[in-house]
């Protein structure tokens, strides 16, 4: 099955007798709380108007655990992440798709547990809600709760260890951007650079300007360029194991397989034991 389905793929299958189990799962990375400022309100936002039938995930409490020497949004608890999953009625037997504002980081980080957890279907809506051009609901919907049980390892997983070991005998992709992989910013961790031998690979150029995915073509021909044809495996990592799902998913809208490490820089950088690289080269 494909790993994204477009808004009218979804609005033809959400008419059809068994509609996918939908997620919402708006959220966005910011900095406006450590400045003082309100930050996003995901909650509020699905308030006030979601796909109809979708049901409200907060990625900080069911798609991430607490924040510590694992990361900052390291894999959740599993029952947490359970009993989320089936109070937001997800069924092992019905397609899962998710979305978020439109940047489908979020959506991408939900994919990822999903499959990991072991759900045979999920995908994400290309564009997110930016992409939806039919009606709208301010009205939860009445939920059945799901029979979803986790049975975790049905996709690999790196940690910091398998990382650096990636980066030495196949591909590791850093998907943050580029000025944060060559160490000349770092506004969240304890310091810029990145795992020796990763590549440069910023997740924002998986997209187009409307924040859907590039053609399949296109993102294989990037990812080729970057070493995944002669890499005998391919891992992937970000600040936070967020955008990093994304970049998994754009592989795997290119037909390639790719492991995620989900504490990422965030729990790479704050062992200072580990070795950091800057500069534009792996």
């Amino acid at each position: 099955m494909n790993a994204i389905i477009s808004a009218a793929e979804l609005a033809s299958e959400s008419k059809g007798q068994y509609p996918p189990v939908l997620l919402d799962v708006r959220w966005q990375l910011t900095l406006a709380k450590a400045a003082g400022e309100p930050s996003f309100d995901g909650r509020a936002a699905y308030a006030a108007g979601h796909i109809p039938g979708a049901v409200y995930v907060d990625l900080d409490t069911a798609l991430a655990g607490p924040a510590g020497t694992g990361g900052r949004h390291p894999l959740p608890d599993l029952e947490v992440f359970a009993e989320a999953m089936r109070a937001a009625g997800v069924r092992q037997d019905r397609p899962v798709v998710v979305y978020d504002g439109g940047q489908s980081w979020a959506a991408a980080r939900a994919w990822w547990l999903l499959r990991w957890a072991g759900h045979p279907s999920v995908r994400v809506l290309d564009g997110g809600l930016a992409a939806w051009d039919g009606e709208l609901s301010t009205e939860p919907p009445s939920v059945e709760p799901g029979d979803f049980v986790p049975r975790p390892g049905a996709v690999p997983l790196l940690d910091a260890d398998g990382a650096a070991a990636l980066a030495r005998e196949g591909l590791l992709l850093d998907a943050r951007a580029g000025e944060r992989y060559r160490g000349e910013v770092e506004p969240i961790d304890r310091v810029g650079g990145h795992i020796p031998g990763a590549v440069s690979a910023p997740t924002t150029e998986n997209v187009g300007a409307d924040g859907r995915f590039l053609p399949a073509a296109d993102l294989a021909a990037r990812f080729s360029a970057l070493g995944s044809e002669e890499a005998p495996r391919v891992g992937v990592y970000c600040g936070s194991g967020v955008s990093g799902a994304h970049e998994v998913l754009a592989l795997a809208v290119a037909g390639i397989d790719a492991e995620l490490y989900v504490g990422s820089w965030s729990e790479w950088s704050a062992d200072e034991s580990r070795p950091v690289a800057t500069g534009p080269n792996p």
